[in-house]
């Protein structure tokens, strides 16, 4: 009984360090290398200081920038609360929620028509950073005439931040909406 237990022992004791010690250095030290942006939380500077992450939505709720889409995470952009609503497709609160949601961006972006449906609705995770390239032209009105720019403008911003579906088939393009909101303040 004793030499199985130094055995099991000595198991534990190695894959401990192996597995929770050499593997995650390994990995950490290959990510900075290889990619040492993303393995650093894809921080985003202005002027060299750090206003978020490119992979974390953000409330952008001034009519001059691009809104995200809305968030369930704790009380809102709440990285460490991730989640969605939890809410289901018949729940009086989900139905309330989406019509205030549906008003007030009527009310923002008047005349644009109906809102897409990630304007509408939160993202599973409750922080998703981007939008549909629809989404942001759906605000691209308000945006220019917040910002005094000709749409044009705002319209050849959108298309340049537009990536397309993740290894060509995977999901749908989308709208870095930080991204997008950092070069409308570059473009002044």
């Amino acid at each position: 009984m004793l030499k199985q237990s130094l055995v099991a022992l000595r198991v534990t004791v190695l894959s401990v360090i192996a597995l929770g010690l050499i593997y995650p250095l390994a990995m950490t030290g290959i990510a900075q290398l290889a990619l040492p942006a993303q393995a650093n939380g894809s921080i985003a500077t202005v002027r060299g200081i750090p206003i978020g992450s490119s992979i974390i939505g953000q409330q952008f709720s001034n009519p001059q920038y691009f809104w995200g889409r809305p968030s369930a995470a704790g009380k809102g952009y709440d990285p460490t609360s991730t989640s969605g609503t939890n809410l289901g497709p018949t729940s009086k609160k989900l139905m309330d929620a989406t019509r205030a949601t549906i008003a007030a961006l009527e009310k923002a972006d008047p005349g644009a028509g109906v809102p897409p449906m990630d304007l509408v609705t939160s993202s599973a995770s409750g922080i998703d950073p981007d939008i549909s390239p629809e989404a942001a032209r759906y605000q691209a009105i308000r945006v220019a005439k917040a910002r005094g720019l000709p749409l044009a403008i705002v319209d050849g911003l959108i298309a340049k931040h537009v990536r397309g579906r993740t290894l060509g088939v995977l999901g749908e393009p989308r709208v870095g909406v930080l991204e997008l909101n950092l070069d409308l303040d570059a473009a002044r």
